[in-house]
């Protein structure tokens, strides 16, 4: 049987700390910001049928009870006790936490005392440059504050996360802007940006991602937006540079990551919410990747934000995809079972431990 007790969940957000009402929560299971079509709900998708299949057994209900019945199992809980229930069945031991997100969200101590686990700080670099634009007056001001904050950053982070291929696309040039370039750019931003403003400069993007490159912290890439093989130029600029670069979110385009994860040695793949999005299907989606990918350039992550429901599905559907597609393989004499559980732990944990340099150990239960 194949088992994975430690996983290790590479990029996850923090939970809500308030009560929710059913709208409220749906809303957190669907895959866009906007609200479900008139007369339909995001309970029914993948994500939504998977969160009444595992979730209401750890709160003391039946499997696939109304939606209305689980929520209010869980109000009569709280919102502490019904997260901390959650979060413990997900088997969990560390969790890499993306807390450059707004809202009533945990942050690190409380996910890890909520979920007995280990957690760890990504630091988000959009978010990061924000706040030292709130505080510099000049383009040089800001430029010396920015490395400075990087570099204190990458003393306490495991890894660094941008969204720039979200903000503007994966279509970036691949070089590092040159410093004429970033000042220019950086005096446009600053004269026409209020407090709080939000960073698109496509130069600025580019030149967050290599500073972030430059610290040797391992750089995640949000991908799920685009074709990631935009990124093959990228890839190869910072190929041997020491740096790794992690691809988040790559479904439906997990094929294409999954290729450069194969092609580039410092280049790795998120699982992620490719499975818990795909649900059911997950285990076709997993062996798509396996076709691809070297077994140890491949990460789990739940990729969940503000329901503890879905790390509990991240997680569950992981497993369960990894038994059918690794045990399948077993059963038809393709692998054996040592080597099927020594792959099974390398994408559960071992990979993500060497990636970003985690101790690995046990979970407390």
């Amino acid at each position: 049987m194949i088992d994975t007790p430690f996983l290790v969940d590479q990029y996850c957000h923090g939970v809500l700390r308030t009560e929710l009402g059913l709208g409220t929560f749906e809303a957190h299971l669907g895959r866009t910001g906007g609200p479900p079509a008139p007369g339909t709900t995001f309970f029914d998708t993948q994500t939504g049928f998977a969160v009444r299949r595992w979730c209401p057994p750890l709160l003391g209900l039946e499997p696939h009870c109304p939606p209305a019945r689980y929520l209010a199992r869980r109000r009569e809980l709280g919102v502490l006790e019904s997260g901390r229930r959650l979060l413990r069945a997900t088997g969990i031991s560390a969790y890499l936490v993306d807390t450059g997100l707004p809202g009533d969200l945990t942050g690190l101590p409380e996910i890890a005392a909520a979920g007995a686990a280990d957690a760890h700080e990504i630091v988000r670099l959009e978010l990061l440059a924000e706040q030292v634009a709130d505080t510099s007056g000049t383009v040089e001001g800001f430029l010396a504050n920015l490395a400075e904050a990087v570099h204190g950053a990458a003393g306490s982070a495991v890894a660094f996360t941008s969204v720039a291929g979200v903000r503007h696309g994966l279509a970036l040039a691949p070089e590092p802007p040159g410093p004429g370039e970033v000042r220019g750019a950086t005096g446009r931003w600053l004269a026409g940006r209020r407090v709080g403003g939000r960073l698109t400069d496509p130069v600025l993007l580019r030149h967050l991602l290599w500073i972030a490159v430059a610290s040797g912290r391992p750089l995640q890439l949000h991908v799920g937006v685009d074709d990631p093989l935009l990124l093959n130029g990228f890839a190869a600029a910072t190929a041997g540079l020491g740096t790794d670069l992690v691809l988040l979110h790559g479904y439906p385009y997990h094929r294409q990551a999954a290729h450069l994860a194969s092609v580039f040695p410092h280049v790795y793949a998120d699982l992620g919410p490719a499975l818990a999005h795909t649900g059911a299907g997950a285990a076709s989606v997993l062996a798509e990747i396996l076709e691809l990918a070297p077994f140890g350039k491949l990460l789990f992550s739940s990729g969940a934000r503000g329901l503890p429901e879905l790390h509990v599905v991240g997680a569950r559907i992981f497993r369960e995809a990894l038994v059918r597609v690794l045990g399948g393989w077993v059963i038809d004499g393709a692998w054996c079972l040592t080597d099927a559980q020594r792959v099974a732990e390398m994408i559960a944990s071992g990979n993500a431990c060497r990636v970003y340099g985690l101790e690995k150990r046990a979970r407390t239960r």
